[in-house]
């Protein structure tokens, strides 16, 4: 299992990506065949206070790349919406991998 974090306008924050680890462990360890996970962070100028701050994350695993993307007021609940997201996507992809 291999993590790339990308920030965009954003300082590093180690507390982010152990937050962040912790919630992609449970996709790596449910899912085998998931490789890698790339992380992005990014900020945007918005009018509303409840967007801005984009999390973003891509996972390598056999066939097309899997992605989702949320934009929220905070990082945590960005990721938090993401990891869901992608993992129903993961359980799409899994009842469509055919095993030999």
């Amino acid at each position: 299992m291999t993590i790339q974090f990308n920030y965009d306008g954003v300082s590093g924050s180690e507390r982010l990506e152990n937050y962040t680890k912790e919630k992609l462990q449970t996709i790596f360890e449910r899912y085998d065949w998931v490789t890698r996970a790339d992380v992005f962070f990014k900020t945007e100028n918005t009018s509303s206070d409840q967007t801005g701050m984009i999390s973003q994350i891509r996972l390598s695993a056999p066939g097309p790349r899997l992605f989702a993307e949320e934009s929220h007021d905070n990082f945590e609940e960005g990721i938090s919406k993401v990891i869901t997201q992608l993992k129903t996507q993961c359980e799409k992809r899994k009842a469509t991998i055919v095993k030999h």
